[in-house]
């Protein structure tokens, strides 16, 4: 099982991307959710300028947000900085990149279709889109790499659809809950959390920084996709009722505020050290290390830490230990 990371991209994505590298991580993916992080393509091409090794790409795009012209020019800017054994293309169909602005997950048969498109455009094809037939004409090499390109993807899929999608386009599969035992192809988990200090409180302030958004984001999945009974339970609907007295129409944008980033307002009161235990986010180096074995052994390929809080070189640094322990 190989170690990587993924970013809620920030302005310092490229800098801590660096020092991933020099940790010893061999991916690194970048959230693309523009209502609330930068540019993942130039975040990505920044880190490209101070990196030599560590594959980069975003994890994952969204396909109502980018035209697939658009990204086919990004994938050959950035294969053209690194080379195309370093460059990994994610795709999903929307979670904070969707949610956050108002708008349902796209139906995974356009996801599909869109990396398809993308896909045949980085081969030189001919594609049709909107009604009308578009290709990649860049006349030489002053302005993109030659053609065809092939990098590999990864699909982010919780559920049987973007499974499927994922065996389809014979891409990596991302996941956040467990690893698919059906799945069989690489599959990636993506973890998020803290490596508590030696006889830190769970619910210690350094802990809520760096973790605390992870025992949100359960809520925050809950609430949108109308599983709090199953996931939270009474203590879930208490939690979501404190978004009661925002107006149902910008409801969203509260909810996503500081989304895998940090702890919103709202959130605050309820996130404890029995809320990041309960959660799995808040572990000392031991409880990780167990967790990443199993993971291992439940079909993990490539094991995704995201950092976060206001010392990301300390949480990479932390994880990169208890992983190598």
């Amino acid at each position: 099982m190989k170690l990587g990371c993924s970013f809620a991209t920030s302005l310092e994505t490229p800098e801590h991307i660096r020092i991933a590298e020099e940790l010893g991580y061999e991916r690194a993916l970048c959230y693309d959710s523009p209502a609330l992080y930068p540019d993942v393509w130039m975040m990505l091409h920044q880190a490209a300028e101070r990196t030599e090794r560590i594959v980069l790409g975003p994890g994952v795009l969204i396909p109502s947000l980018r035209h697939p012209m658009v990204t086919a020019s990004a994938i050959t800017t950035l294969v053209h900085a690194v080379g195309e054994d370093r460059v990994l293309v994610g795709v999903g169909s929307g979670f904070t990149g969707r949610l956050a602005m108002g708008r349902p997950p796209v139906p995974w048969a356009k996801v599909k279709h869109y990396a398809l498109t993308v896909q045949a455009l980085l081969r030189g094809e001919q594609v049709e889109w909107d009604g009308a037939i578009m290709q990649l004409i860049q006349p030489d090499e002053r302005f993109g790499p030659a053609l065809p390109i092939s990098v590999p993807w990864g699909v982010a899929g919780e559920g049987p659809k973007g499974t499927q999608v994922a065996r389809d386009l014979g891409a990596e599969l991302f996941r956040i809950t467990a690893p698919d035992p059906e799945f069989d192809r690489d599959q990636m988990m993506m973890v998020i959390g803290t490596v508590l200090d030696e006889g830190e409180d769970p619910g210690s302030e350094r802990a809520i920084d760096a973790a605390g958004h992870a025992a949100g984001l359960y809520l925050h999945w809950a609430v949108e996709h109308g599983v709090i009974d199953e996931l939270l339970g009474e203590a879930g609907h208490v939690w979501a009722a404190a978004y009661d007295h925002i107006p149902e129409n910008v409801r969203h944008i509260a909810l996503h505020d500081r989304h895998v980033v940090g702890v919103n307002d709202v959130d605050r009161p309820f996130v404890t050290g029995e809320v990041m235990t309960a959660a799995g986010v808040s572990l000392s180096r031991d409880q990780w290390r167990d967790r990443i074995d199993g993971l291992e052994k439940a079909g993990c390929d490539h094991l995704h830490f995201q950092p976060a809080g206001h010392d990301i070189p300390r949480e990479l640094e932390a994880f990169a230990a208890a992983y190598h322990r």
